[in-house]
């Protein structure tokens, strides 16, 4: 399956990402046959395991390809669905680098938002580390 054919109903582009990136991704692609048809999923490089591939969820995999190929940020500095206070809510980040000195300390963190989404730079900046 590309990946394509599974961003093809979202505003998500690949135009940041390398062809070899790409097909890296869309070679872990495998089907789990549902109810409602075949739904695609791939192995997370950090979770290692099996998770269903969303158009989110395919950009974040995506990233996490460029931090670890093109950025040399090795995956044990990596995390993904990580606890960050919201003003009193802790909602999680989509992926954080932790610093190499201080591992409970965040260094780079990622949100990832719906193309055209225009609240993403106030979410970040409410983000309280």
């Amino acid at each position: 399956m590309k990946l394509a054919d599974i961003l093809k109903d979202s505003n998500y582009k690949l135009s940041q990402f390398t062809i070899a990136e790409i097909e890296q991704l869309e070679q872990t692609i495998t089907l789990k046959a549902t109810k409602n048809g075949e739904v695609p999923y791939t192995l997370c490089l950090v979770r290692q395991k099996a998770i269903k591939l969303t158009p989110e969820e395919a950009i974040r995999q995506l990233y996490l390809r460029v931090l670890r190929d093109r950025l040399h940020y090795p995956l044990s500095r990596i995390q993904v669905e990580y606890g960050v206070n919201f003003g009193r809510e802790v909602k999680r980040a989509d992926i954080v680098v932790m610093d190499k000195d201080r591992p409970n300390t965040v260094y780079i963190l990622v949100e990832l938002k719906k193309p055209k989404l225009k609240d993403g730079r106030d979410q970040l900046r409410s983000y309280q580390l």
